[in-house]
């Protein structure tokens, strides 16, 4: 099993010394790989997301990349109905350039309507916009020139050049436990799930694996972990282990970047062997 850890790029325990230590730190460790989230703009006093401080996913990985060599760089996960696929397919395309193929793209269709109405995107659309900003990003990707047909997403693409393109294809994680989330997790490269348990992510890798049986197909899942919970981590992931998950990504929710490497370590140590 591999285990990613979640960059400290949120909250107070946000910052660039914090950001380069944690990913330095993480690849000393032996960390597959490093992980960023995603929110624009939030409500104020909204009750969930804790804080409205997240710093841009895609310039922290950036910087974390300039502070490594072999860690990967992955998105838990970019909200891409928020995006215009061109730009962002630049942005992903730079940054896996400048890594040396290291990106992982996590993706999701988000759902916090009020950030959807801040940014004029229409919330009811999100699912189809992002199916077509993948294909969309794809395009770009592969091919020179590339013409594209958009319905959900203004654009006008006839025979043109965007460049650079990825020097590796960027690999895309599907985030989300709904029927449509592990529709669109099958037609890509791989399923990211968020806050599920053991038992119910077994039933989701059964049904992923009956389309989708090969390793060119990726199982993850992303759990808190803190101080008060260590000691069950190891068990937590040996049913993951069991259930089908081949990556396991911590995010630690302690508010200072101590108590974050702590808890970091901590992870590391009860994956060991697993």
């Amino acid at each position: 099993m591999q285990l990613g850890i979640h960059l400290p790029h949120i909250g107070r325990k946000a910052g660039p010394d914090s950001i380069r230590r944690a990913a330095v730190l993480a690849e000393e460790a032996g960390f597959a790989d490093v992980w960023v989230s995603e929110h624009i703009i939030v409500p104020k006093d909204a009750a969930y997301p804790p804080t409205p401080n997240f710093w841009d996913p895609v310039l922290t990985l950036t910087w974390a990349a300039a502070a490594t060599s072999r860690v990967r760089l992955g998105t838990s996960v970019l909200v891409l109905p928020l995006r215009h696929p061109l730009p962002l397919a630049k942005e992903l395309a730079t940054l896996q350039n400048l890594s040396a193929g290291r990106l992982i793209l996590g993706a999701g269709v988000g759902w916090l309507e009020a950030e959807f109405d801040a940014l004029g995107v229409p919330f009811r659309e999100r699912g189809r916009r992002m199916d077509e900003g993948i294909a969309m990003m794809r395009a770009v990707w592969s091919d020179d020139p590339v013409s594209f047909a958009a319905k959900w997403i203004p654009a006008t693409i006839d025979r043109m050049v965007a460049q650079p393109q990825p020097v590796h294809p960027i690999p895309i994680w599907i985030g989300g436990s709904s029927d449509a989330a592990i529709r669109r997790a099958l037609r890509q490269d791989g399923w990211h799930g968020s806050r599920i348990a053991p038992d119910q992510a077994a039933a989701v890798v059964k049904r992923l694996r009956a389309d989708r049986p090969g390793e060119d197909f990726t199982v993850s899942v992303r759990m808190v972990v803190n101080a008060d919970m260590v000691g069950g981590v190891r068990d937590t992931l040996a049913a993951y282990r069991d259930a089908g998950v081949q990556h396991v990504l911590a995010a630690p929710d302690d508010r200072d970047i101590e108590a974050y490497l702590s808890t970091a370590e901590t992870f590391r140590r009860a994956g060991d062997g697993i």
